[in-house]
């Protein structure tokens, strides 16, 4: 454990010194960044400004729900964004450097660089979750942050786990560096609360496709009491998630030819 942790200050501290190598890229990024955070908050602030709820979410819940969205972003785009590079490591080669060190190649491709910009959009997303808080008057019970903590971290595991998976068919169609877009329109969609949805398709994206576990279901824990059965369901989801991406990675790896194969 260790000797991980020694690597991944490695990581991250290369990563800074290549952030203040083009400091106008980074800032341009974090601005970016920003405006897109701005105009979400717009566009709840326009939506609300013509009623009061939507499929019984008010103005203060979306802005939890749509917060939400912005911590599992940001956090998967900051800590995992090196996922999203694996098809251009395959076509070019530099994946037969990764499997060949002495350290876990899942690691490797998975933490090698720590995206900073993020780190704007995750402050402006605990900023929008305690306003959401406020301006819904609600009074969250500790066992409710716990909640919604513990749900948190299980859609961020089940969407590191569906990107993992996703780009690692570039072992095997290499040209699909465009594959992480698919990623971000499944948060895109997550943005909208299930409720909006008839039940039948409220139960298939929280039993069959977890999408409902990205973001509603973590709002929920704040919005409404909070629901055991749901948060424990997540975390059987994001177990699940991992595993399959486990072992995909692993796979995937076994039938790895190296580029010059």
């Amino acid at each position: 454990m260790r000797r991980y942790l020694r690597v991944y200050r490695t990581f991250f501290v290369s990563s800074f010194i290549r952030e203040m190598e083009f400091r106008a890229n980074f800032f341009a990024k974090l601005f970016q960044n920003l405006v897109w955070m701005a105009f979400t908050v717009i566009v709840v602030l326009v939506i609300y400004g013509h009623t009061d709820s939507v499929a019984g979410w008010g103005k203060g819940e979306a802005f939890i729900l749509a917060a939400t969205c912005f911590l599992m972003n940001s956090v998967f785009f900051a800590f995992f964004m090196s996922v999203s590079e694996i098809p251009g490591m395959v076509r070019l080669g530099t994946l037969d450097f990764v499997v060949t060190k002495p350290i876990d190649s899942q690691f490797w491709v998975s933490v090698r660089r720590f995206n900073f910009d993020q780190v704007g959009l995750l402050v402006a997303g605990l900023v929008m979750v305690v306003l959401g808080v406020s301006l819904s008057g609600l009074s969250p019970t500790l066992g409710q942050w716990v909640a919604y903590g513990s749900t948190c971290l299980a859609s961020l595991a089940i969407f590191y786990g569906f990107n993992l998976m996703l780009m690692t068919t570039g072992v095997w169609l290499v040209r699909v560096d465009n594959l992480w877009v698919l990623g971000d329109s499944v948060m895109q969609v997550a943005r909208f609360p299930l409720d909006i949805y008839q039940p039948s398709l409220q139960r298939f994206f929280l039993y069959v496709v977890p999408l409902g576990f990205l973001a509603t279901v973590p709002a929920r824990q704040l919005t409404r009491d909070a629901d055991p059965g749901h948060a424990l369901l997540a975390v059987a989801w994001a177990i699940a998630f991992l595993a399959a991406s486990r072992w995909f990675w692993r796979f995937a790896m076994t039938r790895y030819t190296s580029a010059s194969s």
